[in-house]
């Protein structure tokens, strides 16, 4: 199954949010410090509501943390970013991949998206239009994947 992971995200709701996507699908969600927010901050717990049993979270404090851990999973990293070498919907998921996000205003680290061994985008047809809500971002990649992956069928 694939996993979320969210590199250094800033926006309590966004996260709440993309927790709540992540319990529904029962999706491994990973969080890489550092975080604009407390894990407590009410903002966040009130977007993920009364779901947080239901999620299966991680919580690495750096992404050399979160590097370490995935090394014992293994698994291929697939970068989301405005600058995607392949369409999302173009692209063809494994359920060993990991989904990786990043914040809101800068999206993942380019050293880390040169670490990466696909990077996709979402297309977009207002080229004024950058990028979606992060939230949303998620939500359409993870669904797109389970998808391909038959976890609907």
């Amino acid at each position: 199954m694939p996993q979320v992971v969210l590199v250094h995200p800033l926006i309590p709701p966004n996260t709440g949010n993309i927790a709540r996507t992540c319990a529904a699908t029962g999706t491994p969600l990973h969080l890489v410090g550092p975080l604009g927010f407390e894990i407590s901050d009410r903002y966040l717990k009130r977007a993920g509501l009364d779901y947080w049993p239901y999620v299966n979270l991680h919580y690495h404090e750096t992404l050399a943390d979160f590097q370490a851990h995935h090394q014992t999973q293994g698994g291929r990293w697939i970068g989301f970013s405005t600058s995607g070498l392949c369409s999302y919907v173009k692209f063809q998921f494994r359920s060993d991949d990991w989904l990786l996000f990043g914040s809101e205003t800068n999206g993942l680290p380019r050293d880390l998206l040169q670490t990466c061994d696909a990077t996709v985008h979402i297309p977009m047809s207002q080229p004024q239009v950058r990028s979606l809500n992060l939230s949303v971002s998620v939500a359409i990649g993870l669904f797109e994947a389970r998808r391909q992956l038959g976890y609907f069928a």
